[in-house]
């Protein structure tokens, strides 16, 4: 019998009856002697705010430990790289862009302080982070969200690696894929998410942060609730298929999922949006924000997890590992067994 078939069961909750469900709507926190720890050793994570679950397409586990209930809206930080690629790739299946090849200088208006080589750069290369720029974060990120035109700046830095080679963590190319976006379609990156993912899906993208010119912020402080994060991880484990519509390409899902750059943090591989590692012997796609904000989907178990925390700083760079402890130790052992 599967997994998922000896957790749906009926819990009692608070005099209310509570069924998991394919649908993915957030109920009574789900936590029964399947994950035996978990929800104790979760906790213990002061950060940790909430961590959902779903096996084969059922919410298994769901426990909101503090700040944002499941459902609510949530400051997703970097994590909006990840939800941006999707929709990047949406643009391509669209021909709103021509594909990842295609140079960024066909997209917007270089300024003239930019590089020569600015023509070398391709939408891809922005994706992967490896246009070959200096960083828009880390050290540098403070002056460039002060500066006047985050585009302008993101463009004009100058070049310290060759585009397509080592990966340079940077928001500015996340960001300049929003303007991409916005200058092709004529409308918001909020309006073409709502529009492309967020309505087919069924979920609620709120308004976020956005820059001098009015462009929505690429690459971060997203604001979607830990379902909505459940539902566009299980839309790249189904292939791109929700309640049986083919909402974005496997294509895209496979290039997105295809090891590029690595992090010179983690020396986990980054595709499109997504890193790449090896988490308790299986193989994982996942995307991370500042603060423990993290997607993941296993294939091999049919799994995709979300944790969100607490997005203000200070956050120790260790933190994210002792999330993937917490699925190494509780979690993974816990699903194999049953499959």
């Amino acid at each position: 019998m599967q997994f998922v078939s000896r957790l749906a069961r009926v819990f009692l909750v608070a005099g209310c009856v509570f069924l998991t469900a394919s649908a993915f709507a957030a109920g009574p926190n789900v936590n029964d002697d399947a994950f035996p720890g978990l929800a104790d050793n979760a906790g213990e994570l002061q950060r940790l705010h909430s961590l959902v679950i779903a096996v084969n397409g059922e919410t298994v586990f769901s426990r909101a430990f503090r700040g944002p209930g499941l459902d609510e809206p949530a400051n997703i930080k970097s994590l909006s790289k990840t939800v941006l690629s999707a929709v990047v790739g949406m643009a391509i299946g669209r021909s709103v862009f021509a594909g990842p090849e295609q140079p960024v200088s066909e997209l917007l208006d270089v300024p003239a302080g930019a590089s020569d080589r600015i023509g070398e750069v391709t939408i891809g290369h922005l994706l992967s982070m490896q246009a070959g720029l200096q960083r828009t974060s880390g050290r540098y990120y403070g002056e460039w969200v002060n500066s006047s035109n985050w585009v302008d700046y993101a463009l004009s830095r100058r070049f310290v690696a060759e585009p397509g080679g080592e990966m340079l963590y940077s928001t500015g190319s996340y960001h300049l894929l929003s303007a991409a976006l916005t200058k092709r379609t004529g409308r918001s990156t909020l309006a073409v998410t709502r529009d492309w993912l967020g309505d087919p899906l069924g979920i609620d993208v709120r308004p976020w942060l956005t820059d001098p010119q009015g462009i929505y912020f690429g690459g971060n402080d997203m604001r979607l609730s830990p379902m909505a994060l459940l539902t566009i991880g299980e839309l790249y484990r189904n292939g791109g298929v929700h309640a049986g519509e083919q909402v974005l390409s496997p294509q895209w899902i496979k290039l997105s999922w295809t090891e590029r750059g690595t992090s010179r943090y983690t020396d986990d591989a980054y595709g499109f949006g997504w890193f790449i590692t090896e988490l308790g012997g299986h193989r994982a796609y996942y995307g991370r924000g500042y603060g423990g904000q993290m997607l993941y989907v296993f294939p091999e178990l049919k799994m995709t997890v979300v944790m969100t925390s607490d997005p203000q700083p200070p956050a120790s760079p260790s933190f994210m590992q002792k999330q993937h402890a917490v699925l190494e130790a509780w979690v993974l052992p816990a699903v194999r067994q049953r499959q």
